[in-house]
């Protein structure tokens, strides 16, 4: 398929994981592709295993506005506008509620939710009528997590917002969705769960027995960004495996 033939795509968090498996499936399909990160050799790394000439890498933390009003100076001028931003940049925090420190919350809301709602405001300048969004939710805002307080609640924001700003801009035609993954084999998953046994145990949790892979969320965000999602905005796209709504104890 080639639905993204000559159309620019921002992917925020491009440099790993779901992010940068974003990016090889649009390239694949036609897109120019501008990617963020916050390290420069990630960033770096990343572009060696992309299609050079159609992408763009620009150091950006998304929780700085300043860095964000500069990634859209660089869009502009590579490209002059967009047609669809996956907003992907998180971070987790997992700990009991009662371990949280400030630091904590602030910087898990400052990339989750702040980062992500900035990045959506400032690229809409540039976004075409008719152009879609999707944002990184999880699948923790549809189940409790015992760890995942603040983190879990910076996902729902964000899909809340997804159904607020699809509403809001359903007049120039611009589709606002979100996806929430579970359990994704990613180099995030693998830093969070370190211990022996985790990945059978999350498993065991999963209908389909299984982890996810970053590209099986790629397919649903280059869906949710193409025509074929045309009449389809405000909602989410669960990314699962069967981990939330037809979950089993193997």
């Amino acid at each position: 398929m080639q639905r993204f033939t000559n159309k620019t795509v921002l992917i925020t968090g491009g440099t790993s994981g779901m992010g940068l498996a974003t990016a090889r499936r649009l390239l694949d399909e036609g897109a120019y592709v501008a990617i963020t990160g916050r390290d420069q050799a990630r960033l770096d790394s990343a572009v060696a295993g992309l299609d050079g000439d159609r992408v763009l890498a620009v150091r950006a933390d998304v929780a700085s506005l300043a860095d964000t009003d500069q990634l859209m100076r660089r869009i502009e001028t590579w490209r002059g506008g967009l047609n669809a931003v996956f907003a992907n940049a998180g971070i987790g925090i997992f700990k009991p509620s009662a371990e949280i420190t400030e630091a904590d919350f602030d910087r898990t809301v400052d990339v989750n939710f702040k980062g992500v709602y900035f990045t959506v405001q400032k690229s809409l300048p540039l976004m075409r009528d008719g152009s879609a969004i999707v944002i990184n939710a999880s699948w923790t805002l549809h189940r409790g997590l015992a760890t995942g307080s603040v983190y879990s609640a910076s996902k729902a924001a964000v899909h809340n917002l997804a159904r607020t700003l699809g509403a809001d801009l359903a007049p120039r035609g611009i589709r606002v969705n979100s996806v929430s993954p579970g359990y994704i084999d990613t180099e995030m998953y693998r830093s969070l769960n370190t211990d022996h046994g985790a990945e059978a145990r999350n498993s065991a949790e999963v209908a389909l027995g299984s982890l996810g892979h970053a590209e099986d969320v790629a397919a649903a965000v280059a869906f949710l960004s193409s025509d074929d999602a045309a009449y389809i905005t405000g909602q989410d796209l669960v990314v699962d495996g069967g981990l939330v709504g037809s979950a089993t104890t193997r």
